[in-house]
């Protein structure tokens, strides 16, 4: 009879090994899925070193932090999810209890503030020192006579967005995949979303189907990089559906991510719109064998099962065109 996987965390490379381990040191008591994704997501948001996910992301063009995350079940594809949150803490934990208290599965701008206000979530203004300096910085490179501000900001949006969107380091959203124990999966994604962003910018971390998407009878997936390519094409559900379909982790995480360079272009492209060199999709299947996929070299992903003590670092397979 074959032996069960451990339980484990999956997770973009980027978080904290420290904050890995202590989420699977969860698992190895015992924890429940949607505990340790939630520990591990708060943990992230808190992080002032962490400069695309909660407290000290980068703002949007007017320094405001506009927060989106979401959480999924998949035993009861129950999911929550809010976008443009102001002024709380953990969104993540706000996401969560979306699908919990209520019949909807997503809250926005001001009625997810609401929400937020009424189940006591903690408030916190989320815009750090580095934050406000970074943005202050950006505005006198893109704006210096501070005319845009007074006005449409569309141009200064692109302005600001231009350079950056070459670099993989300002799309860093937060991806967290545990299975625990039972072989439960829950996916949680959690983002200050893209820096310099137009206000009201949503990418496709709060999208269920497009951020993350989880089913236990299939596998979970969760993407990174321009949301708007993901939400696009649903690449979290398309993944795990390949996966129901009889595909295996490598023919399905593949296809994905082909998928979305053949729609933003070459990598090589010159136009900052068509970029796709930093793309990532992090799956599971049922059995819970993690991998990731990305559209260059250079990306990768961690993975620690309760049996590890310190997570590993795993390369992405380098999907060609």
């Amino acid at each position: 009879m074959p032996s069960t996987p451990s339980p484990l965390i999956l997770a973009n490379a980027e978080i904290r090994d420290d904050i890995v381990q202590r989420g699977a040191v969860m698992l190895s008591q015992g924890a429940t899925a949607a505990a340790v994704a939630e520990f591990v997501a708060c943990e992230v948001e808190d992080d002032p070193d962490e400069h695309s996910v909660g407290y000290s992301g980068l703002p949007n063009i007017l320094g405001e932090m506009e927060l989106d995350a979401s959480f999924m079940d998949g035993a009861t594809l129950k999911a929550g999810a809010v976008s443009a949150l102001k002024g709380y803490r953990h969104p993540i934990s706000v996401a969560r209890q979306v699908a919990e208290r209520l019949p909807h599965v997503l809250l926005t701008g001001s009625g997810a503030a609401r929400f937020a206000e009424e189940i006591g979530a903690e408030r916190r203004n989320m815009l750090s020192d580095f934050a406000r300096n970074e943005w202050r910085t950006k505005l006198n490179e893109v704006d210096p006579d501070g005319d845009g501000m007074r006005g449409n900001v569309i141009d200064l949006v692109n302005r600001a967005l231009a350079p950056d969107l070459f670099d993989p380091t300002n799309h860093d959203t937060m991806n967290i995949i545990v299975r625990d124990a039972t072989g439960h999966l829950v996916t949680a994604v959690t983002t200050s979303g893209l820096a310099w962003k137009y206000p009201g910018r949503v990418g496709d971390s709060p999208l269920i189907g497009a951020g993350n998407y989880c089913d236990d009878r299939y596998g979970a997936a969760a993407c990174m990089g321009l949301g708007e390519i993901a939400i696009r094409l649903a690449s979290s559900a398309h993944a795990v559906f390949l996966l129901g379909a009889g595909k295996t982790m490598a023919e399905a995480g593949s296809s994905v991510v082909r998928e979305m360079m053949r729609l933003m272009g070459p990598s090589t492209a010159v136009n900052h719109m068509e970029r796709a060199d930093w793309v990532r999709l992090l799956l599971i299947d049922k059995a819970g064998n993690p991998g990731g996929f990305a559209t260059r070299t250079g990306l990768s992903f961690k993975v620690q099962t309760v049996d590890e003590t310190v997570p590993r670092t795993i390369a992405c397979e380098h999907v060609l065109e």
